[in-house]
């Protein structure tokens, strides 16, 4: 049941080419960036992530994007990093756009063995239509597009089938975790991380602070064990190397007499 292995680097060690991730994180929110480190310098390529987003230019996913070591992605967000809209529309990666809601519900699903289900985003739209862009060519032409959907009627409202999401591992980042696996995330570090951590066939958690089985009060707990193989312990440099996506600084108000 001691599930902790001691560096980053052997519990990403078997990843290999053409592996299917998810990965945790919103922007740079409770991202795994130590084991995407260690996948980075595993060298290990031809990656398909589903992420929310894959990071920024040169930080969390965004290191492997820009060694064009990941071959596709599934998220919904593509803005803040220019790299991942360049190789997009270049014909360099195959892109799988999905709203925001229906990538967390694919994710749930997998990890909770529900192999499809109906949601009202998306009706209407290429989403439910097909012929949404996932891959370019060189000259800009559509190469690959999605798919056209089953649309079902329940109630007088529409709604498009979606199937959910598994892979062969997942990435994620916990504020507390016990020997057994058993995960705590911190406020809005928690987002994607419990999700992809269901939907990864080999869950391996980070985690910056490691306690005994028994310690976690089980009604704290975000995710139990049962969804997690592996977890690394972080270094207290390793929590500290978080990164701010936008600094933002109030301007410092006038003093009066007195104040």
């Amino acid at each position: 049941m001691d599930k902790v292995v001691g560096t980053a680097e052997a519990a990403v060690a078997d990843i290999g080419d053409g592996a299917s991730i998810a990965v945790g994180g919103f922007g740079l929110c409770g991202v795994p960036s130590v084991l995407i480190g260690a996948l980075y310098a595993q060298g290990a390529g031809d990656l398909r992530v589903v992420s929310n987003n894959c990071g920024v230019n040169r930080w969390g996913l965004g290191i492997l994007l820009h060694a064009g070591r990941i071959s596709r992605a599934t998220g919904s967000y593509v803005g803040e990093n220019k790299e991942f809209a360049r190789q997009y529309l270049s014909g360099e990666l195959e892109l799988e756009l999905t709203p925001q809601g229906t990538l967390a519900e694919r994710l749930r699903a997998g990890g909770c063995g529900i192999p499809a289900f109906f949601t009202p985003a998306g009706v209407g739209t290429q989403i439910a239509e097909g012929g949404l862009p996932w891959r370019y060519d060189a000259a800009g032409n559509v190469l690959v597009a999605s798919p056209r959907k089953e649309v079902r009627t329940f109630d007088g409202v529409e709604y498009v089938l979606e199937e959910s999401i598994t892979t062969d591992y997942a990435l994620v980042r916990a504020a507390r975790g016990d020997r057994h696996g058993n995960l705590v995330f911190d406020k809005s570090a928690r987002n994607f991380n419990p999700l992809a951590a269901m939907a990864g066939r080999i869950t391996v958690a980070e985690v910056e602070e490691l306690v005994e089985p028994g310690e976690l009060d089980p009604d704290v707990v975000h995710l139990p064990g049962v969804f997690v193989q592996r977890v690394v312990v972080l270094s207290a440099e390793q929590v500290a190397g978080k990164q701010i996506e936008k600094t933002t600084l109030t301007a410092p108000r006038a003093r009066g007499d007195g104040v």
